[in-house]
């Protein structure tokens, strides 16, 4: 067991909630948020992901109330990921707990993580036991945890989400290492194995619109199965060479007469769909780890009640309180 001076119930606990688009779910996950686990220790970081509805409005009359509300406002939309790790970079608090802000995970589950994180682990993930989201949705993650897990041997905590308890050092490193794809579920087992999962109850939304669509999904898919696994190109490399060697008995054979016009057609085609497979992950290989690049900057902010980095704004408002060193 983790010392119990080590323990987020003890010393304290910055709550990360990314937002784009949300302003009917901020005050009732502040308040949900505050009702569960106002006796601790809290910092609570709104991140306003290029909203264009009331989002920064909602937000900004909250922090104006409470001086344990902070907020950082994107330039733009610059994506979920983006969201949570200007978060997890200014965090004050030594444990950060990760929590959407349309509430499907309910507050009170955090001390179901809080609980787990004291056994000594640096980071737990909540998993779903009744996951109350379309079944499309619910199929899809399926899909890609087994094919991540399963088929591509990715190491990816089982079931793991967005709900999750880190402990704050190893999320800021994990923020800046400038990975080409950036994955956190399967960043941090690259540089720890003391991480757990636990079961937490889930709901349904009921305020809102779900931004997770198909085309979310597959983007982070890709990003995924080629940013972490050599085995997708491995394979295409092998499916090219057996296609040359294909074309070449073609070419023999219908030298020779043993094959059709019908039957070349048909292989030619084949083949075609061979190449063209392999050059899309030739390309997205080539795009995604840009011969080890750093990846270009995650996001910009315009607007935060936090210090934040010089290099992290677009520019100089009235509204940034100064500048980390």
């Amino acid at each position: 067991m983790t010392d119990a001076a080590e323990s987020p119930a003890r010393t304290g606990l910055t709550v990360v909630i990314p937002c784009y688009n949300e302003a009917d779910n901020i005050q009732p996950s502040y308040r949900e948020i505050l009702a569960e686990l106002g006796t601790l220790d809290l910092e609570i970081i709104y991140v306003d992901d290029g909203s264009t509805d009331g989002t920064l409005e909602a937000i900004r009359r909250i922090a104006e109330s409470d001086p344990r509300v902070q907020y950082i406002s994107f330039t733009r939309n610059f994506g979920f990921e983006a969201a949570f790790s200007a978060g997890y970079r200014y965090a004050s608090r030594p444990w950060i707990l990760h929590i959407d802000a349309d509430q499907q995970f309910p507050a009170a589950e955090a001390w179901v993580l809080i609980e787990a994180a004291e056994h000594g682990h640096d980071a737990v993930f909540g998993v779903r036991t009744n996951r109350q989201d379309p079944r499309l949705r619910r199929w899809g993650t399926a899909a890609f945890h087994y094919i991540g897990r399963r088929i591509l041997r990715i190491e990816i905590p089982r079931g793991a989400t967005a709900f999750r308890l880190v402990r704050s050092d190893l999320a800021r490193e994990i923020v800046d290492l400038r990975l080409p794809t950036p994955y956190f579920l399967a960043t941090v087992p690259r540089l720890t194995n003391r991480y757990t999962t636990v079961p937490v109850r889930h709901r349904p939304r009921t305020r809102g619109e779900s931004k997770v669509g198909f085309g979310f999904l597959s983007a982070h898919a890709v990003e995924l199965f080629v940013g972490f696994s050599s085995r997708p190109t491995t394979a295409a490399s092998i499916g090219t060479l057996l296609s040359g060697l294909l074309a070449l008995l073609l070419t023999a054979a219908s030298a020779a007469g043993l094959v059709g016009g019908h039957a070349i057609a048909a292989m030619l085609l084949l083949l075609l769909a061979v190449v063209l497979f392999t050059l899309s992950l030739t390309v997205r290989h080539l795009v995604v780890l840009g011969g080890a690049q750093a990846r270009p900057r995650q996001f910009y902010i315009r607007e935060s009640t936090l210090p934040v980095r010089d290099d992290d704004r677009l520019c100089v408002t009235s509204r940034f309180l100064g500048a980390t060193p």
